[in-house]
């Protein structure tokens, strides 16, 4: 793309703007251009927020860094570089250990996640293909670990990211510079590059 297909809300005058990125300055170091240009439409903007704090809120064995970690896997899955280097960020940030951010995607073999994590990041795997591959033998492996509860949370950011990879693939979103500092020193030997969410200045 030679440009996003909406670019960000800027009205640095709107209060309401400003919150959204006080919000986002506290959890990312950065207000993500994906919430401004969501705010072309406020309530897109505020549901989304909400749901996002539902959905990422700390209830139990779920921690904070295996949910960044599943949104890693998500949009890995499908393809998006953009949420690739946010939720790498967002790993890192809320504690997911140095061995698990360098061999997250051979995360099967790795001795870094144990059998619960290794459970709920498979099916987050499945959970993104399309068409969707979740069978019984990937059910059974997810209910041997985790309660339904819990399978709920780990659902809702699949589902979430499901949401925001369509989002900012299709729009192009431009990548942040924190975000793709952290995609190219977290995920560069994987292949990763800012691809089609970085522009060129004329």
């Amino acid at each position: 793309m030679k440009r996003p297909l909406v670019h960000p809300a800027s009205d640095v005058n709107d209060p309401e703007l400003q919150k959204l990125i006080e919000f986002y300055n506290e959890t990312l170091g950065f207000c993500p251009n994906s919430i401004k240009t969501m705010f072309h439409r406020p309530q897109i903007a505020y549901a989304f927020i909400a749901l996002n704090k539902a959905v990422m809120q700390n209830d139990g064995s779920v921690t904070s860094s295996l949910k960044r970690m599943i949104a890693y896997m998500c949009s890995h899955a499908a393809g998006c570089r953009y949420c690739q280097a946010h939720a790498i960020r967002a790993a890192e940030r809320y504690g997911a250990s140095a061995d698990q951010l360098e061999q997250i995607w051979e995360f099967e073999n790795s001795s870094a996640f144990t059998e619960k994590e290794k459970a709920a990041m498979s099916f987050a795997l499945h959970s993104s293909t399309v068409p969707n591959s979740v069978d019984d033998r990937v059910a059974e492996r997810l209910r041997k670990h985790w309660t339904e509860g819990e399978i709920v949370e780990i659902l809702g950011v699949i589902s979430l990211f499901g949401f925001l990879n369509r989002w900012n693939d299709s729009v192009g979103t431009e990548i942040e510079e924190g975000a793709a500092d952290s995609g190219e020193t977290l995920l560069s030997n994987s292949g990763w590059s800012a691809g089609k969410h970085q522009y060129k200045r004329d």
